[in-house]
């Protein structure tokens, strides 16, 4: 099976995920959306920005590599009787069954990033973006200093190395390699924009609370503690990341988490 696949089917990334519903509406309501827009949400998970652009009235397709992420969009969905919004199974990779030009606006925040052939990545985002449409990516940032970026680094030191010819998601959020990948797919460099933005995971329990969902639900640190484990180090990887947590809480709330997360926005217009 594709490990991509494998990875995000892993755990239950909805648990993570409703910790960031603030922060995908805010983004979504910047993006200038109208009732007759068609978006394509990459890499979708269970609809943290597709939801709320269908909720603005823009006909939405939500694609995403995991099986589970795709029902639970489709039943949130359903839920909200959004009609204009659906979710199907798909490789950012390889989207050979939507035609060219179908899309308005392109959206992946922390989605397309994992996929792997990140030049075919951009080529297929490309190609589904009509002319005048917009691509618009979030992608985490190697070495910031903010959280996600140093869960994976933090995890990272204890899984094995990767394989050979394995690309790192994390230089997506490099602008150098975003304009080559883009370039690649026949786009400007005048039309490829960058800034700096933050999404904030807010949840209702400590930030220790907090790490074990991450161990239990997100796939990386889920492959961190399984390898932390069998060299007798997931106490220490356990301890590591309740230090990171704690000191990057901004909450004053007794058992309550707050922490802001930097990452690199993109907008390639077509």
């Amino acid at each position: 099976m594709n490990p991509n696949k494998l990875l995000w089917e892993k755990g239950d990334f909805t648990k993570i995920a409703s910790a960031m519903r603030e922060s995908g509406e805010k983004l979504i309501s910047t993006l200038g959306i109208k009732n007759d827009y068609h978006v394509l949400d990459l890499g979708c998970g269970d609809g943290t920005t597709a939801i709320p652009a269908a909720r603005l009235g823009a006909q939405v397709l939500g694609v995403d590599i995991a099986t589970n992420l795709v029902e639970a969009g489709n039943i949130r969905a359903k839920a909200e009787g959004l009609t204009n919004c659906v979710f199907q199974e798909g490789d950012a990779s390889d989207l050979s069954g939507i035609k060219d030009e179908s899309f308005d606006l392109v959206v992946t925040i922390f989605g397309a990033m994992f996929a792997p052939r990140p030049f075919d990545v951009a080529k297929e985002m490309v190609r589904v973006t009509r002319h005048g449409g917009r691509i618009v990516m979030g992608n985490w940032i190697p070495g910031d200093p903010t959280l996600v970026a140093q869960i994976l680094k933090i995890s990272s030191a204890y899984t094995p190395p990767p394989p050979e010819g394995f690309v790192s998601p994390m230089l997506w959020g490099v602008q150098e390699n975003v304009i080559e990948r883009f370039e690649g797919a026949g786009i400007a460099k005048e039309n490829i924009q960058f800034e700096k933005a933050s999404f904030t995971f807010d949840v209702a329990h400590s930030p220790k609370e907090f790490v074990n969902e991450f161990r239990q639900y997100y796939g990386p640190t889920m492959n961190a503690f399984e390898a932390a484990e069998k060299n007798g180090k997931a106490d220490e990887l356990q301890q590591e990341l309740e230090v990171l947590f704690s000191n990057q809480n901004q909450s004053t709330v007794p058992d309550s988490t707050t922490i802001s997360a930097t990452f690199l926005k993109v907008t390639v217009t077509r």
